[in-house]
């Protein structure tokens, strides 16, 4: 390692870009067909694993990520060159090994070593399935070795097939492609800094055997198995395509290779580069992270549209945003006492501040929104393991990946969403040959999608299964003593599915009925500030409605008066007010009323009983009625008076002082004082658990 440089600096950008890759590794092998893999998806796979091999190797210090990645580039370069055959089995082992890579980052990211067993296995299998190119057994024109292995007897003419060798290391001076010629590299109109960076890469391609450089110009003589096509790709990511010419070509016979950091290099690239790093290093220190050019501009470089920002620093910027607009509400709250023609100006200013503060918020926001492929993008593994344990065949969609939801909302509803799609695959979706006895296709399907409704996100989990048995609901629930009836509606019946520890699977899979119900699912969702929605159609199947705010930072809400004190209701919960009439109001007990509205008996909920709030209005008809909604249940909210509407900045009020019932959060209003932003879902289950008594 250059020893002007600290390479220590880039190592969590590298392994920011490596779980990228890797997850973008694992969505090639799940979509690649064993039987015809596409060109396109074998090639992405291996830039992949070359490009965190090519990482590894410049750092020095993750020898076991190194070479791992190492030895499954050489299995994947022979299945691309078409010397070895592609099949089921051998996918299933990429993902393994994509998993163990996963690993292996999040070792070294904790300043651990990886675990070294299951590393020396790994490794064993990529090396055994290259050396008996991935079958159970001797295939045609396949012959033993003296060893003991199995190994392809080349055709006429063809090479054999060279061992894997350790990083860094040289196949004995055969190149590895194969040819009699190395591949001729000639680049034009380059300047200094762009050629030490390239030459960097094209060792991480393979063995660099002569270069020759003048003004603007550069040649190196390479050894290596990549493609012109690719070695080509790989400059593009530094210099513009119409500088780069490609060709076998001799070594001039002057040449004198050097053996430097595990690469053959000439004089010239010596004195450029002594550990044949530095002038990589020298390039990532310039863009201010570390940079893989062989596969894509990582962010965070100058020519990039990017820059990698820790979470923290966001949430730290949109705390200050939220204290100025704060501050701004103070200021236009104190402001609106004064004379409009005498303080014309002062009063021009602090309403363009608000349109700014508004405007900045909403930027700052924005930062924080991640698309919802983050989440989509794990769960073709997920389906493809499930339904090959349980012998189904299923075809997962997703629609939507681009929709946009908070990241500390998207990271939450994870859990949920893996829950929804095992209760889907396990549960809902019937095996191959009882779908074909009903006349469907074999092949089931399953449905992700995310889209924008207003200030919210809807994700919804959709299956052509059998649906939800109603019958059966119904008796698991009789069973448990819950009060049902058969007049029940289907949408009421499928409320039950919701409540603590219910559930109908006569046995327990590993897939889900593991004791974590839906009434877990439904409470993760309403601690977001959501709900969920179930419909079903008997043979058709069940679609799974989530619906969330876009952020939980900023909430658009309804500001009301009781007693002296201020509430904050959701806006996204309010569907209107009014002020009610006595003939509307009927008491039903001393603790329970209900109101008339448009021939709808709604609970009604007086908030200065909830909130014990003293000399607050008692008589309804010289109040107002707020009408609510959460998930499918309406009631009314009893206040003295509505003061506005408008955007607030929700603040924890649990880390902040104390969990309050009934209460979600809190915030600072414009003159200072502190009003409860009330949690509707709470109170939901409050008139739910008065009706029940």
């Amino acid at each position: 390692m250059s020893a002007g440089v600290d390479l220590s600096q880039f190592f969590d950008t590298f392994f920011d870009e490596a779980e990228e890759l890797l997850a973008d590794m694992e969505r090639q092998l799940i979509e690649l067909n064993p039987q015809d893999p596409a060109m396109d998806q074998l090639n992405a796979i291996f830039r992949a694993a070359h490009s965190i091999k090519g990482g590894a190797s410049t750092f020095g210090c993750f020898q076991a990520l190194a070479q791992t990645t190492h030895l499954l580039e050489n299995v994947l370069d022979l299945i691309r060159k078409e010397e070895m055959r592609l099949n089921e089995n051998m996918v299933d082992l990429f993902l393994e090994t994509k998993d163990v890579l996963t690993d292996q980052v999040i070792a070294y990211r904790n300043t651990q070593e990886p675990d070294a067993e299951v590393y020396e296995r790994i490794c064993a299998q990529l090396q055994a399935l290259a050396l008996a190119d991935g079958e159970s057994g001797p295939q045609p024109g396949v012959a033993p070795e003296a060893n003991g292995r199995t190994g392809r007897e080349p055709e006429a003419g063809a090479p054999r097939q060279q061992p894997l060798q350790p990083v860094g290391a040289k196949a004995d001076g055969v190149p590895t492609a194969g040819r009699a010629l190395p591949l001729c590299v000639r680049i034009s109109s380059i300047n200094t800094a762009d050629a030490d960076a390239l030459v960097a890469e094209m060792a991480l391609l393979g063995t660099i055997l002569h270069r020759e450089s003048s003004a603007g110009a550069l040649t190196l003589w390479l050894e290596t198995s990549a493609s012109p096509d690719d070695v080509s790709a790989v400059c593009c990511f530094v210099i513009n395509a119409d500088q780069i010419q490609t060709g076998y070509e001799a070594v001039p016979e002057d040449s004198a290779p050097q053996q430097v950091g595990g690469q053959t290099l000439d004089a010239d690239v010596r004195e450029d580069s002594p550990d044949g790093t530095g002038s990589a290093a020298r390039n990532n220190a310039s863009g201010g992270t570390v940079r893989k050019a062989a596969e894509q501009p990582y962010a965070g470089t100058a020519s990039g549209g990017t820059l990698r920002v820790g979470v923290e620093k966001v949430d730290q910027i949109i705390n200050l945003v939220g204290e100025l607009v704060i501050t701004q509400s103070m200021l236009v709250q104190t402001s609106s006492a004064l004379d409009p023609v005498e303080h014309d100006r002062l009063l021009n200013g602090i309403e363009q501040l608000e349109r700014n503060a508004r405007d900045l918020q909403e930027a700052v926001m924005s930062i924080r929104m991640v698309p919802m492929d983050y989440v989509f993008s794990r769960f073709p593994r997920v389906v493809r393991e499930a339904a090959s344990r349980l012998g189904k065949r299923i075809r997962l969609t997703t629609k939507g990946q681009a929709t946009e939801l908070d990241k500390s909302l998207i990271e939450r509803i994870i859990d949920p969403l893996t829950h929804l799609v095992r209760n889907s695959i396990d549960h809902g979706i019937e095996p191959p040959e009882r779908r074909s006895a009903l006349g469907k296709d074999p092949e089931g399907n399953l449905l992700l999608a995310a889209q924008h409704h207003g200030g919210q996100i809807i994700i919804e989990v959709s299956d052509d299964g059998g649906g939800l048995d109603r019958e059966r609901i119904l008796r698991k629930a009789q069973s448990q003593g819950m009060a049902v009836s058969e007049t029940m509606s289907d949408e009421d019946v499928w409320q039950l599915i919701f409540a603590p520890g219910f559930s109908t699977a006569e046995q327990v899979t590993d897939i889900s009925g593991r004791g974590v119900g839906m009434d877990v699912v439904r409470r993760n969702i309403q601690a977001m500030g959501g709900h969920i929605q179930l419909a079903s159609r008997p043979g058709l199947g069940t679609t799974t409605r989530i619906i969330l705010p876009l952020t939980l930072a900023i909430l658009d809400g309804m500001s009301v008066g009781v007693g002296a004190e201020t509430f904050i209701l959701p806006l996204s919960h309010v569907t209107e007010s009014m002020q009610p009439s006595a003939d509307q109001v009927h008491r039903l007990s001393d603790a329970e009323q209900m109101l008339f509205v448009r021939g709808e008996y709604l609970p009604l909920v007086p908030l200065h009983d909830v909130f014990s709030v003293e000399n607050a209005e008692r008589d309804i008809t010289r109040s107002i009625a707020v009408i609510v909604q959460a998930e499918d249940t309406r009631f009314a909210l009893q206040v003295d008076h509505l003061i506005g509407q408008h955007q607030v900045v929700v603040k924890n009020l649990e880390a902040n002082y104390r969990k309050i019932p009934g209460v979600s959060a809190a915030t600072i209003l414009g003159d200072g004082s502190v009003a409860l932003i009330v949690d509707v879902f709470a109170l939901m289950r409050f008139t739910r658990d008065k009706s029940a008594h």
